[in-house]
């Protein structure tokens, strides 16, 4: 571990990794969704013979391969981060968190990848079922990588399935099963999955609305709607569905992260979920952090319990009872957490202290300590407490996650609206006549976009200062290199994932003009 921290290097070190993420997911979504549209429709060419349908895949499919290729390239990058920048993070954890990643690199990767050739240049090679099935394998290959990294990233956020090695100072994997069917996994990848459905869904209806718009290829168009509209309803329930189920488990395992997504600071019986909210500085302060007063509030009387305990007077703690404590309902304040955790860390650091010395009599014991449940849930658990100095230091940025998270559930209604609308008009053959509607679906595009990175800000952002939960904060999980470094890969990569983000958008812009092969 860091003993001196260079918060310059650390800060630093969050950008670049903030940067690099926030462009890789700008291509990660479509790519998961349009891969199914693209099966759906391959699908409906190959039932009905109909040249049509392969003229509208192919079309897809061009917009498809170009958003892959650049996806690639950027998680690549993001994938060598952890062991440049974050050593002491891969250090600590690597045996866990390199499980997943290398299974999504060795099975679903090579899944896609494999199939990504068939799938581009297998028309009129292969048979008509062969090439379908070979569209449907690229689509689950691309979607079961995104299974892999989420379970990896979902560990973070909810450590189970290991025990700890005090002899390298490593957590190790005791239970993969638990690893993979962590409850925030599961609802992270639906939730995220579902929500790049979306997110395709609206960028097809949006493109499709161009070519209505300046009346070209409208049986095309129409049909691309169609389909992408019903695929986006179903997928916008279910990103509904799922975001609550995920809000819940938040609750459990990151409750400071949940309390700050609604601005609750004292904790109450009856909470109303609130729809909208402006805060305000109250002038009062916890520590450094400021405490926001909420104005203008829209709430749903009770809905915040309900859907947190199950029941309307169920209690739902806020920031200050996760901070100070509430001894009645069973919360420990933050500097408990931390005196437990600072016994826990001087615990391994007697027990290298003891191998140094060669005293194998005290390591037995220490050891042995390390292995006792009671130790392990009473002290290890909150071994990332103790690099803290003040108890504050636990609360994440609200007014970023609070108006991060709203904006976010607002775009996801007003996606079903634009779904709803769009299977109206389909089906009432006037979609040509709604302009209104063309162009509101046309501009919905970079919404979409915006929906997408806000639900990882709120994730990511909403953890902090946690690389893993209550195991290892953020400030001593960085490499041990220079600030400087950093800063120059930085702008390196700012410039680089600009120059590829303006070719990829500039390559699908004038692929659109051109329009489907004839």
């Amino acid at each position: 571990m860091i003993e001196n921290i260079d918060l310059s290097l650390v800060n630093w070190s969050r950008g670049q990794f903030a940067l690099t993420a926030i462009y890789h997911w700008l291509f990660v979504p479509l790519t998961l969704g349009l891969s199914f549209i693209l099966a759906f429709m391959e699908t409906i060419y190959v039932r009905t013979g109909n040249e049509e349908w392969k003229k509208t895949t192919k079309f897809w499919m061009t917009l498809f391969g170009i958003n892959f290729a650049i996806g690639v390239a950027t998680g690549i990058i993001l994938e060598f981060e952890f062991g440049t920048n974050w050593s002491n993070y891969s250090w600590f954890v690597g045996d866990i968190f390199g499980a997943p990643l290398a299974i999504e690199g060795i099975l679903a990767f090579f899944l896609e990848s494999t199939f990504v050739a068939v799938m581009f240049f297998g028309w009129n090679k292969v048979s008509k079922k062969f090439h379908l099935v070979s569209t449907w394998l690229v689509a689950i290959g691309a979607n079961l990588s995104a299974l892999w990294i989420l379970v990896a990233n979902a560990w973070m956020e909810n450590p189970v399935g290991m025990i700890f090695n005090p002899d390298t100072a490593r957590n190790e994997m005791d239970s993969f099963r638990e690893v993979v069917l962590n409850p925030v996994a599961i609802e992270k990848f639906s939730h995220t999955v579902t929500s790049g459905f979306v997110l395709a869904s609206v960028f097809v209806v949006g493109i499709s609305s161009w070519f209505l718009i300046r009346h070209r290829e409208e049986m095309l168009a129409r049909r691309s709607i169609l389909v992408a509209a019903i695929f986006g309803l179903v997928s916008s329930l279910l990103v509904a569905f799922t975001g609550d189920a995920s809000a819940r488990t938040i609750a459990k395992v990151q409750p400071v992260k949940f309390a700050a997504m609604e601005a609750l600071y004292e904790g109450k019986s009856d909470a109303g979920l609130t729809v909208i909210g402006a805060l305000t500085d109250s002038g009062e302060r916890i520590g450094e952090k400021k405490v926001h007063d909420m104005k203008l509030r829209i709430e749903v009387a009770e809905l915040l319990s309900i859907m947190t305990t199950g029941k309307a007077e169920g209690y739902v703690p806020g920031i200050k009872d996760l901070v100070n404590g509430n001894p009645e309902r069973g919360i420990l304040s933050v500097a408990e957490m931390m005196e437990r955790g600072t016994y826990a860390r001087q615990v391994l650091t007697d027990y290298k202290m003891a191998k140094e010395l060669g005293d194998t009599e005290s390591m037995a014991l220490l050891e042995a300590r390390f292995k006792e449940s009671d130790f392990t849930e009473n002290y290890f658990r909150y071994f990332g407490y103790s690099f803290f100095e003040y108890p504050w230091q636990v609360i994440p940025s609200v007014p970023v996650i609070f108006y991060s998270f709203r904006i976010m559930v607002g775009l996801g209604f007003f996606f079903i609206l634009l779904f709803i609308l769009a299977i109206y008009f389909s089906r009432k053959m006037t979609l040509g006549q709604n302009r209104w509607f063309l162009w509101m679906a046309l501009f919905s595009i970079p919404l979409a976009y915006l929906a997408s990175e806000l639900g990882w800000i709120v994730t990511e952002m909403g953890r902090q200062p946690w690389i893993i939960q209550n195991l290892m904060p953020v400030s001593v999980a960085v490499s041990n290199i220079s600030a400087g470094a950093v800063q120059t890969t930085f702008w390196l990569f700012a410039v680089l994932f600009t120059a590829l983000l303006i070719a990829e958008v500039s390559i699908m812009v004038k692929q659109i003009k051109i329009g489907p092969k004839h």
